[in-house]
């Protein structure tokens, strides 16, 4: 087999692009920006000055440097971009414009498919890192309208959570715990949250831990990311009849 060589690659085999905030902090096993998270390569690239503070505050201007990174991991090989911050929802538009591969910045870009899967008046319910700032321009971004039946609640008063990122560490049993705690009462609460969706790049480790807690369906930005690979990268069956 011959293979050519392709200009401005510097290495191969990485299909999943990863947008990083410009964030100090241990990403631990699960975490979207540790690469044993996933079962294939993934390449990285940190946008310069890009922080959840700005992303929160609804700062356009991010979008010159998200772009710039973008077009940089095309130009690296990626088939396929994404993102470590669910609130990049607000980009999405702009960047899947703009870039020459698929786009997918956000976890909720899957809430019209899973409200799809639920009966009529079931809901999801959304775990996220800040419901007070998770307002609609974010959600009408990946084309959720008020048709979908949501269910938000935030971890930004949790002790442990809401200190990732600000003190370099995580103890990552706590926020174990203090997530578990927000999907049991939503789920007490709301008996219509039929499915949940982990909004937060820092939250997947703990899904599994939510599910056996609750027993529903939890969807987050891994079940995203791996289901876009297998879009991009298509595996070959072998087997026999």
């Amino acid at each position: 087999m011959r293979f050519q060589a392709q200009k401005g690659r510097g290495g191969y085999g990485q299909a999943i692009g990863i947008l990083m905030l410009e964030d100090v902090e241990p990403f631990i096993p699960g975490d979207v920006a540790n690469a044993t998270t996933y079962e294939f390569p993934v390449r990285f690239k940190v946008v310069e000055g890009l922080t959840f503070e700005r992303i929160k505050k609804k700062d356009l201007s991010v979008i010159e440097p998200l772009l710039q990174a973008g077009k940089e991991l095309v130009t690296e090989g990626v088939r396929a971009i994404t993102g470590d911050c669910g609130f990049m929802a607000l980009f999405q538009r702009e960047l899947a414009n703009a870039l020459e591969v698929p786009v997918f910045l956000s976890s909720l870009l899957q809430v019209p498919f899973i409200s799809m899967t639920l009966r009529e008046g079931e809901k999801i319910g959304v775990i996220t890192a800040d419901s007070l700032n998770l307002d609609r321009d974010f959600l009408a971004a990946v084309g959720i309208d008020e048709s979908i039946s949501l269910h938000i609640v935030g971890l930004q008063d949790q002790e442990n959570f809401s200190l990732m990122g600000t003190k370099g560490y995580v103890n990552s049993e706590k926020v174990e715990e203090e997530v578990v705690a927000v999907a049991k009462t939503m789920v007490k609460e709301d008996p219509l949250v039929k499915a949940i969706l982990l909004e937060c790049s820092m939250l997947p480790p703990y899904g599994a831990a939510v599910q056996e807690a609750v027993s529903l369906p939890v969807y987050d930005y891994i079940t995203m990311i791996n289901y876009i690979f297998s879009a991009v990268v298509k595996k070959k069956f072998n087997g026999f009849m």
